[in-house]
C-alpha cells in the first residue's frame, strides 16, 4: 500500500502577498499510476483527491480563485475508455466532496464546452455550480473540454458579430473589452500557474490569462501534490519581483 508522505518542510509565507488566482495544470496521473503498476484511470481517481486537498488549503490561505485544467479539447485523442472514465469523475468528486466544499464556502464554476460532455456529466457539474452559487469563498473553476486558442477564437467571433451588427466600433475594441468576452471574465487575473510532473509547457491552457502570471514547474506527480508543494509554489511566487513590463525603482 502506498501512502503520501507527511509534510516535511514549513514555508514562512507572507499572508499579505498570497496570489489571488492560482491555475493548475494537473499532470502526471498516468505516470503515477504506472509506477504502481495500476491503470491510468487509477491515477485520475487519486488525482481528484488532490483537487479537494488544494482547494481547501487555498481557501484557508485566502486565495480567491483556483482553476484546474480538468480536460482539454485535445484530450479527446486519448483512448475512449480513458475519456469515458474522466467524464465519470465529476460525479464521483462531487458525491465525495461537495458537502465539504459547501461547508467551507467554496464556489464551483466551469469554463469550456460542457455541452460536448455526456448529459449526466453536464447535469452533475451544473448542479454543483447551482448549489454553490451563493458561496463567497474560493472560486474553484474546472476547465473542462477547454482550450486556450479556442477560447480566444470564440471571443473574437462574438466581438465580430457585435461589430457586424453595429453594436460597437473598431475603436471600442481594446484589451479590456476583449477580456470581457473570455470565459474567465468574472475571475481575478491569474497570478500563479503551477504545472506538476516536471513538464514545462502550457498545453493550450489560459493562453491570454497567463500573459503576466508567474510560472512554477514542479517535478511532483499530481496525485502526490499536497499542501507542502502548494506552500512551496506560493513561496517561489513571493520570492519573485513582479514588474508587469515596468522597472522597479
Amino acid at each position: 500500500m502506498f501512502f503520501k508522505k507527511k509534510r516535511e518542510i514549513e514555508y514562512d509565507l507572507d499572508m499579505n502577498n498570497i496570489p489571488q488566482h492560482i491555475a493548475f495544470i494537473m499532470d502526471g496521473n498516468g505516470r503515477w499510476a504506472k509506477k504502481r503498476k495500476m491503470p491510468r484511470t487509477y491515477g485520475h481517481h487519486e488525482g481528484t483527491k488532490t483537487i479537494r486537498t488544494l482547494a481547501l488549503e487555498a481557501n484557508r490561505l485566502g486565495v480567491k480563485a483556483m482553476t484546474v485544467y480538468a480536460f482539454s479539447t485535445e484530450n479527446f485523442k486519448r483512448e475512449a475508455s480513458e475519456v469515458d472514465y474522466i467524464f465519470k469523475l465529476p460525479k464521483e468528486f462531487f458525491q465525495l466532496y461537495l458537502k465539504e466544499l459547501m461547508d467551507n464556502d467554496v464556489s464551483i464554476r466551469y469554463i469550456g464546452h460542457l455541452e460536448m460532455a455526456p448529459l449526466e456529466t453536464r447535469r452533475i457539474i451544473e448542479e454543483a455550480v447551482s448549489q454553490t452559487s451563493r458561496n463567497h469563498g474560493l472560486i474553484l473553476t474546472f476547465a473542462f473540454i477547454y482550450g486556450g486558442r479556442d477560447e480566444i477564437v470564440e471571443a473574437t467571433k462574438i466581438i465580430c458579430e457585435e461589430y457586424k451588427h453595429g453594436q460597437i466600433s473598431l475603436d471600442d475594441i481594446n484589451e479590456d473589452y476583449f477580456e470581457k468576452h473570455l470565459m474567465t471574465k468574472d475571475l481575478p487575473p491569474v497570478d500563479l500557474m503551477v504545472r506538476s510532473s516536471g513538464e514545462k509547457r502550457l498545453s493550450n491552457f489560459l493562453l491570454w490569462q497567463l500573459a503576466y502570471a508567474e510560472f512554477v514547474f514542479d517535478d511532483t506527480l499530481w496525485p502526490d501534490f499536497d499542501e507542502e508543494r502548494l506552500h512551496y509554489a506560493i513561496a517561489v511566487y513571493q520570492g519573485r519581483e513582479r514588474r508587469f513590463g515596468g522597472v522597479v525603482k
